[in-house]
């Protein structure tokens, strides 16, 4: 099943690895890049390969950037068989030498977008997902709006590619709940299924934001119980569907049972 909420986690804070895989998300994110100082990176790299084998759900760790110093002893700390998300990647190139792992893939740059779907077709990229803070400096994004083009090319790309909707990224500001909410909204109308979230309180606002209301989960179930007996039909409020449809409403079931509601 898809994951809906992916919560990262710095790799230096073995302390938050079990609150966060009992916070609701489905995917815990072991951080070794951003979150964690050259300083600290060692012992990140050791508390995580350590917690790995007792993690209680899917986990996927972030390690550094193509061509970085600290990628190869990030590669060395870690079991290989250990999903990675893969930051700054630029070409389809920059996969080639990360050995036969699942790769989720962030694109930072207006090179990664550009090559989203190369990128989204290499044979070890499972998923797609934007690095906004990134974008947003190289290309002068401002506001929320501003990202709307970028992120409707990623959903595009990946569906081309045969990968699920991408997560959406994460959004920075801790304190505004309602605007996490706002915002999520807007993705899932561009074609998301999820987010990442950096703290345990985004994790509820995000499951809500993509899990299906109780509206659209009542017409799926019409359209499939129509359709089960005629190739095309009309629904109780007098709207034609037909076999085009049923994918639709087959996605949002599948949503509908991750919610955990």
């Amino acid at each position: 099943m898809t994951a809906r909420c992916a919560l990262y986690v710095p790799g230096s804070r073995p302390d938050r690895f079990d609150k966060a895989a009992s916070s609701g998300a489905d995917v815990v994110i072991l951080d070794l890049e951003d979150s964690v100082a050259a300083t600290d990176k060692a012992a990140a790299r050791a508390a995580v390969a350590a917690w790995l084998p007792t993690a209680p759900l899917p986990v996927q760790v972030r390690v550094g950037w193509p061509g970085s110093a600290g990628l190869a002893a990030d590669l060395d700390a870690l079991p290989p068989d250990v999903p990675l998300r893969v930051p700054k990647v630029s070409g389809p190139t920059d996969l080639d030498d990360l050995g036969r792992r699942d790769l989720h893939v962030i694109l930072e740059s207006a090179l990664g977008v550009e090559q989203a779907f190369a990128i989204a077709s290499h044979l070890s990229v499972r998923t797609l997902a934007l690095g906004e803070a990134d974008l947003a400096a190289e290309l002068g994004l401002d506001g929320e709006d501003a990202f709307a083009w970028v992120r409707a090319r990623v959903v595009v790309a990946a569906r081309a590619a045969g990968l699920p909707a991408p997560m959406m990224s994460a959004y920075p500001d801790l304190r505004d709940l309602d605007g996490l909410s706002v915002s999520c909204g807007a993705g899932r109308r561009l074609g998301f299924h999820g987010r990442t979230a950096v703290h345990p309180s985004q994790v509820p606002v995000i499951r809500a934001a993509f899990a299906p209301g109780d509206a659209e989960v009542a017409w799926a179930r019409e359209v499939l119980a129509a359709l089960d007996s005629a190739g095309v039909s009309r629904l109780t409020d007098g709207s034609m569907v037909d076999a085009a449809m049923a994918r639709r409403a087959e996605t949002i079931l599948a949503r509908s049972d991750l919610s955990g509601d």
